[in-house]
């Protein structure tokens, strides 16, 4: 027997046992009963054992032909399914969407985005996988996630990179160190008071650590924490002066709770991007998704 069997042979013998005839075949197949014919022979050819034996009514399977229509109708079965299934990915009505990143981009920056997509594609599970970037790079290149929010810039060949929104990090403080408002700090004075900031691994830290080191000053922070909140509830009890998104706080700088501290230098923006694995397709979920984000 042969160790390949053209599979289009397994159809031709799935629709004569199932119709009983050669000639039914023939026409849900848009072929000659000859070819059907021939179709079978070569089937049997290859088994080296009878499949069918005619009667009055066409064909009938053999002990041996039931036992293989047996696994072809199961096979049939898990193809139908199969073919369902990628039409329910495709109409974004099963799957699911794996993303990377950062509690506060997922709090502050995709949440509107991720509701609006739950709504419209409810059927689609959502997993957010959280991370630096450093880690959350390593995730994507493992395949455990889809796509990963970070902050930018990300130099790599490996990655597609869709620009988002514009970010710009602020010191602020509490009531606490109300004498600094409306002054204009420099860098030696801010660093004066207590300073905290994010996990040494962030975007942000190491934007700000490189930001004092071109001035000439090495930032040494009093506290560090690992997310935006505690950096928010640190500064508003007076334990420092804290390093954070301004987008991240604007409640707490409406309501006075805390205020932004003035420098005599230029803290520049940072932006948010999506990142995706270059030359690797998408499927219908992520694509979708990375549509929805600007």
């Amino acid at each position: 027997m042969e160790s390949m069997i053209n599979h289009e042979l397994y159809k031709v013998f799935y629709l004569a046992a199932k119709t009983g005839s050669l000639t039914q075949a023939a026409k849900a197949l848009y072929i000659t009963q000859p070819s059907v014919s021939h179709a079978i022979k070569q089937l049997e050819d290859s088994f080296g054992i009878t499949l069918f034996y005619r009667n009055s009514k066409g064909v009938a399977l053999t002990q041996e032909g039931a036992i293989l229509y047996s696994y072809i109708e199961q096979s049939n079965i898990l193809i139908s399914l199969a073919e369902k299934k990628m039409a329910e990915l495709k109409n974004l009505e099963a799957g699911e969407l794996k993303i990377g990143g950062s509690d506060s981009l997922f709090k502050h920056y995709l949440l509107p985005y991720l509701e609006k997509y739950h709504k419209q594609y409810p059927f689609i599970g959502l997993s957010l996988i959280h991370g630096t970037t450093p880690e959350v790079i390593t995730y994507l290149k493992e395949g455990r996630i889809d796509l990963g929010v970070v902050r930018l810039p990300i130099v790599d060949p490996q990655l597609e990179v869709k620009e988002g929104i514009e970010l710009q990090d602020c010191f602020v403080a509490g009531a606490h160190f109300a004498e600094l408002k409306g002054k204009v700090l420099t860098l030696e004075q801010l660093m004066e008071y207590p300073i905290i900031l994010f996990s040494r691994n962030s975007r942000a830290r190491m934007a700000i650590t490189e930001l004092f080191h071109d001035y000439g000053y090495d930032i040494k922070p009093e506290i560090e924490v690992g997310s935006v909140d505690l950096l928010i509830e640190f500064a508003k009890k007076g334990l420092g002066i804290s390093y954070v998104t301004r987008e991240f706080l604007s409640k707490e700088l409406d309501e006075g709770t805390l205020f932004e501290i003035q420098l005599d230098v230029h803290l520049p923006p940072s932006r948010v991007g999506v990142m995706t694995m270059r030359n690797v397709p998408l499927s219908s979920a992520a694509k979708t998704f990375v549509e929805y984000i600007r």
